[in-house]
């Protein structure tokens, strides 16, 4: 009797673990996840690395990849059912269901509501209509679920998509800035690019820190990524910002920083370290000689650059030191397309972090 209460009892636990696990993954507003969950996408994370080797061309990578994400999505209220259908076989079997694939096959039948078994006893019965719900529960989860990720991935790639038009692909800033001064905009940078990028990062932060399963989803062309993207409209900010001769405007500055800021929350719920108040002259990925070759672009291209080209470059620098590790740390995580100075530049201290969240608890 004492064996079959507490094996009741641990089926029990499992069972609201489950269940706090869905909540806590799909309904609660804020980043965090379950253990259960985490778990779950590390597992499979780790199965197609296998499969997405450095050694690999990038397009057959990126072909593996593309798949991660949806897939650990869909199996994902698998692994809720299987949990769900284990704890009440322990309960059905402390309660006093034998043998134990008696128990296995009542709470099958309850959960999936098929009803070829039924069990004796009024509480018993009451179990399993109690494990029914709990099914429906979970095909409502699931309905509910898909869609508000395919919908926020599409608000992502509006505006991703948009930008190869502008910065080609991959995107750079040299381009952009190149085509801007070309059809006469640069003056307009602030309204088209920096004002909706802004917003943009605003939203990001919201979907991929509440749905975190979003940053793996990948474009639908093989060179588009939303990081590498981001990565270019903070270059682009950062340069004209510090390096084009051009009336100041605060919009740049607070699309740099509401980008930085969002990159950074990312990377605080894959637990990416990187300095919160770093110092205008702490050194960055990019190199002056680099800064100084985009500069010959965009002359070459008439683009108005100012004088002082050395402060310049500490300027830039200045901003830049704000994203570049969370930038390069996070392209690294999402296996993310060649890209100019983002993705492009990831040696061995950018190696994909081991992404154990702080938001994670045992459950």
């Amino acid at each position: 009797m004492i064996v079959r209460i507490a094996v009741a009892a641990v089926g029990v636990v499992v069972v609201l673990t489950t269940l706090y696990s869905a909540i806590r993954t799909v309904v609660l507003p804020r980043a965090a996840v379950s253990m259960m969950t985490y778990v779950h996408f590390r597992t499979l994370r780790a199965v197609f690395d296998l499969f997405a080797s450095p050694k690999r061309p990038f397009i057959k990578r990126d072909a593996v990849m593309a798949l991660y994400a949806p897939i650990s999505l869909v199996l994902l209220p698998g692994v809720w059912v299987v949990q769900i259908m284990l704890g009440f076989t322990a309960i059905f079997w402390g309660t006093g269901i034998d043998p134990l694939r008696e128990a296995f096959f009542t709470s099958g039948s309850s959960l999936m509501t098929l009803g070829f078994v039924r069990p004796e006893g009024v509480g018993r019965v009451m179990l399993s209509f109690l494990e029914a719900g709990l099914g429906l529960g979970i095909v409502s989860l699931l309905i509910s679920y898909l869609p508000s990720i395919y919908s926020a991935f599409s608000r992502r790639e509006a505006l991703v998509g948009m930008l190869e038009v502008r910065a080609g692909l991959p995107p750079s800033p040299a381009e952009l800035l190149t085509r801007y001064a070309r059809i006469g905009w640069i003056s307009n940078l602030e309204a088209d690019l920096f004002k909706p990028w802004e917003e943009w990062f605003v939203n990001v932060e919201e979907s991929h820190t509440t749905q975190p399963s979003l940053v793996f989803f990948r474009s639908p062309h093989p060179e588009r990524n939303w990081l590498t993207a981001a990565g270019c409209v903070l270059d682009t900010a950062a340069i004209v910002a510090s390096t084009l001769d051009v009336p100041r405007n605060a919009q740049r500055e607070l699309c740099l920083r509401t980008g930085f800021f969002t990159l950074r929350r990312i990377a605080d719920f894959f637990g990416i370290v990187y300095d919160p108040n770093p110092s205008p002259t702490d050194p960055i990925s990019v190199t002056q000689r680099e800064f100084d070759l985009l500069c010959v672009e965009l002359v070459a291209t008439g683009v108005p650059l100012k004088k002082d080209l050395h402060q310049a470059w500490l300027d830039y620098a200045g901003w830049r030191v704000n994203y570049d590790t969370v930038l390069l740390q996070l392209c690294a995580l999402v296996m993310a397309p060649p890209a100019r100075w983002s993705s492009d530049r990831m040696p061995d201290r950018y190696k994909r972090p081991p992404w154990f969240t702080r938001h994670t608890d045992h459950a």
